[in-house]
């Protein structure tokens, strides 16, 4: 049994990098799970992504740099709104909800110019 344990280990230890990959949403956008929609528009992006049991957004410039308005809201059907609002040089958000069986609609905006999603991920 004990050489059993020794071949397992490594194909385990194989896997762990596989089991990171999830994570690089995390860092180019504040959110974890995997990319669920995106939205573009003139300045910008909305960003939705999903994990198991929650949905989280961002709204991202075209062009960082600027100072200016920037908002990004989600909302779980049933639930209330979260939103980050704000003057921002490249990015709102990001903002989560618990959606585990709900759908979503989240929208953003960067100065006048907006997005939105509609009701997603049901």
């Amino acid at each position: 049994m004990p050489l059993v344990g020794l071949l397992v280990l490594p194909l385990l230890g194989g896997l762990v990098p596989l089991l990171a990959v999830p994570g690089t949403a995390q860092a180019a956008s504040g959110c974890s799970g995997r990319p669920a929609k995106t939205v573009e528009f003139s300045t910008g992006e909305l960003r939705v992504y999903k994990s198991r049991a929650h949905a989280c957004a961002v709204t991202v410039a075209k062009k960082p740099g600027k100072r200016r308005t920037m908002s990004v809201t989600l909302q779980a059907r049933g639930g209330r709104v979260v939103s980050d609002k704000g003057s921002y040089t490249k990015m709102a958000g990001p903002v989560t909800v618990n959606a585990l069986n709900r759908c979503v609609r989240a929208t953003g905006a960067i100065g006048k110019k907006s997005a939105s999603t509609g009701w997603i991920l049901c």
